[in-house]
């Protein structure tokens, strides 16, 4: 019998929708990631692709994949 071991890492992607169409993806752990997908599909199909790209490149240059630090999403009310 052949189990497979789960090899996923998770990672936090911020979503922001661009004024004139699509989005924007960022992630926060993965310093300079940035992709675009004109629909929410296609930029998470795009974001998944991106990080696994920059994390075999970090293999590749034998560099350490550091784990996500908590992350939090807030509503700050401000006065202005």
């Amino acid at each position: 019998m052949n189990i497979r071991k789960n090899n996923n890492q998770y990672f936090t992607a911020f979503f922001e929708k661009n004024e004139l169409g699509g989005y924007t993806v960022t992630v926060p752990s993965l310093p300079g990631l940035v992709t675009e997908g004109r629909t929410i599909e296609e930029a998470t199909k795009m974001v998944r692709d991106a990080i696994k790209c920059y994390v075999v490149g970090l293999k590749k240059a034998k560099e350490k994949i550091f784990p996500e630090s908590e992350v939090g999403s807030f509503r700050i009310a401000v006065s202005v």
